[in-house]
């Protein structure tokens, strides 16, 4: 018996890789870093701001990066020397956060500030582009 999902309609066609990443994001359960995602006022389109509570975490710490249609932020601190901790509330691991993007979003600049990392992105409007489709006839 096969799965019935919501993209299996026979008038949804092409949509299998979104399937896929819907079934991936649902699996990431892991809440670090803390982060937001606002909305910027633009008239020009949609402007968003992610921002990452990364305390602790220089810029060589961090990568930021486009694959494909998704902006992936990882943080990796370099080892210390040894301390002996008498209390240790400080997370210091590595993460990895990946933001899945949809067609036309652009990754305008990334800043760190004060422990917060702060990338923007935007969409502007797309180009209303309609193109006639010939019909021939075969008899």
């Amino acid at each position: 018996m096969s799965r019935m999902t919501p993209f299996s309609s026979p008038l949804l066609l092409g949509f299998d890789s979104i399937e896929k990443t819907l079934e991936r994001i649902a699996k990431n359960g892991d809440g670090y870093p803390p982060y937001n995602i606002e909305k910027l006022a633009n008239p020009e389109g949609a402007k968003l701001r992610i921002t990452l509570a990364v305390a602790g975490f220089s810029e060589a710490d961090l990568d930021v990066s486009l694959e494909e249609n998704q902006l992936v932020i990882r943080g990796r601190q370099a080892e210390e020397p040894e301390r002996d901790y008498l209390h240790r509330g400080i997370a210091a691991r590595q993460f990895s956060r990946v933001f899945v993007l949809a067609d036309g979003m652009r990754v305008t600049g990334a800043e760190l500030r004060n422990g917060l990392l702060a990338i923007d992105l935007d969409r502007p409007e797309p180009e209303k582009l309609i193109r006639k489709i010939n019909i021939s006839v075969k008899d």
